[in-house]
């Protein structure tokens, strides 16, 4: 497989920066992205679901709009038909089965958390990101200034799935974004 180099090389710092104190917003990428994407047919769903799920180390795949935290991997509800499976490789399926699809150099993995991670992220996704209405556990799909982007809530912030030719501008305007708020880049 090939070497997989960071959409964000060359125009990362780490370090604090925007307003003093501690910082409201914390930025990451995180790097070693394994990411597939796995479809099934209408009549397929269920069986291509359970085999998702025992890929991750899961007993059962997550609905529409929820993400499962498996004993191997990670397992995003997508779409209705579609599932990312992260940290771990896809099922192997048969054509009338279904589909997998590798993710991996394709996005960047941005994580953005700290106390004021969901006002940051809310200055630019039209979706409300308080705990009470985007519970960890939950995926969504948006736009981030034109950019279609995957949300998922875990449990250590927002995981923003960037496509890789849009990561560096997307990455900017978090970076600026989070100024405001006090951030640090780890």
């Amino acid at each position: 497989m090939a070497e997989r180099t960071s959409a964000l090389a060359g125009h990362y710092a780490v370090g604090g920066f925007g307003q003093p104190g501690e910082p409201g917003v914390i930025l990451r990428e995180v790097p070693g992205l394994v990411l597939h994407q796995i479809s099934a047919w209408p009549e397929t769903l269920s069986r291509v679901g359970a085999e998702a799920a025992v890929a991750a180390g899961l007993a059962v795949a997550p609905g529409p709009g929820a993400a499962s935290v498996g004993a191997d991997g990670i397992l995003l509800r997508v779409e209705p038909l579609k599932w990312w499976i992260h940290g771990v490789e896809a099922p192997e399926l048969s054509a009338d089965t279904g589909t997998t699809l590798d993710l991996s150099h394709a996005r960047a993995h941005v994580r953005v958390s700290g106390p004021q991670a969901a006002i940051c992220l809310n200055r630019h996704l039209p979706m409300d990101l308080r705990d009470d209405f985007f519970p960890v556990g939950t995926v969504a799909s948006s736009a981030l200034h034109h950019v279609g982007i995957t949300l998922w809530r875990s449990n250590d912030g927002f995981d923003l799935f960037l496509p890789r030719g849009f990561a560096l501008s997307t990455w900017e305007i978090l970076i600026e974004t989070a100024a405001q708020f006090g951030a640090e880049v780890k």
